[in-house]
């Protein structure tokens, strides 16, 4: 019977049969005894396998140079490929990777075309700079007490300009939207203990705008019960100012920034982005934007006191600060 050796199995002659293959290793082996010990003719021995005489007379000569060995399916790569990136280029390219510089920045210094540098981070498994960071297990927490930490984050909408939706309802293509009409951003607030959600639809995200979402959050809150203690942000311009940080002094709460390349870590606040996205801004087909934005109070009371959460044993946040408040909840975003 036909072994296979672990090296083959895991190199280039791979135990692999081509999908049109005639004949397994097996039948090629039985084939190559008839016609070397039985002393068939190839016509014959061809005929009875249901292949070509010049396909018997193949898999003779692979038998005869490497026995059994020889009647395993080869790779079908190329010998050699005269027009590949020279291995000390893809090193130099993964160098450079190293140190985070884009694809276009690599491709300038070594005066390469972006498209190769882009194939070979790609074939060398560095094709998004996430890739030089060793995988992290998840960083699951949850804070006690409402308010304890609060996450803010933004998420930039374009507008829908005079013609309407854009690509993602009408299916103009990928990155088409209303022509010129700019761009909204909808400043999310989320607690981290309850999931309880604060959402505003602001003209930019200058470190003013910032301030005054802030303290409109933490108005809000108080109106539930929450004092706000905490607060956590990416690393943001807004965030990053002096304005910024003077407004956190004022209001007596500790401000912590993500990590560098972490978004993960301010992570309540972009899987409510993810919800919000599905949810109420590409949930429905609006006419401007402003009819978008009127819809945003109705999801949003859907979300923080009817919509089950995964995290909460399937209950909305609402139900979360009822139990962690002693079921003292006053008011609705509405």
């Amino acid at each position: 019977m036909l072994e296979v050796s672990d090296n083959q199995q895991q190199g280039d002659t791979r135990r692999e049969v081509h999908a049109n293959a005639s004949l397994t290793p097996q039948g090629r082996l039985t084939m190559v005894r008839r016609l070397e010990h039985e002393n068939r003719t190839a016509a014959r021995a061809d005929a009875a396998a249901g292949v070509s005489v010049k396909s018997a007379a193949k898999w003779r000569a692979r038998y005869r140079a490497k026995a059994e060995a020889g009647l395993i399916d080869r790779s079908s790569r190329p010998g050699r490929i005269p027009h590949q990136t020279p291995e000390d280029r893809v090193e130099a390219i993964a160098a450079l990777r190293r140190i985070r510089s884009t694809g276009a920045e690599i491709a300038e210094m070594l005066e390469m075309p972006i498209s190769t540098v882009s194939l070979v981070l790609r074939r060398i498994g560095l094709g998004k700079l996430s890739r030089l960071e060793p995988p992290e297990p998840p960083n699951r927490y949850e804070k006690q007490r409402p308010g304890e930490l609060i996450h803010i984050d933004v998420k930039k909408l374009g507008r829908i300009g005079k013609n309407g939706p854009g690509h993602r309802v009408k299916g103009q293509g990928r990155g088409r939207r209303s022509a010129g009409a700019g761009w909204e951003c909808v400043h999310v607030c989320v607690d981290d203990a309850t999931r309880l959600a604060y959402v505003e639809v602001l003209p930019d995200e200058k470190a003013v705008t910032a301030i005054g979402f802030l303290r409109r959050a933490i108005k809000r809150y108080a109106g539930y019960g929450i004092k706000v203690e905490r607060l956590m942000t990416d690393n943001g311009w807004a965030y990053k100012s002096f304005a910024h940080a003077a407004a956190c002094r004022a209001l007596g709460i500790k401000h912590t920034r993500t990590r560098p390349y972490r978004p993960r870590t301010n992570g309540k606040a972009e899987r409510f982005i993810r919800a919000m996205l599905g949810g109420w801004a590409y949930g429905a087909i609006y006419g401007s934007s402003a009819e978008r934005t009127s819809a945003l109070s109705g999801w949003l009371d859907f979300y923080n006191w009817k919509r089950p959460h995964g995290s909460l044993a399937k209950r909305p946040p609402g139900a979360r600060l009822a139990e962690l408040n002693g079921n003292n909840v006053v008011g609705s975003y509405s």
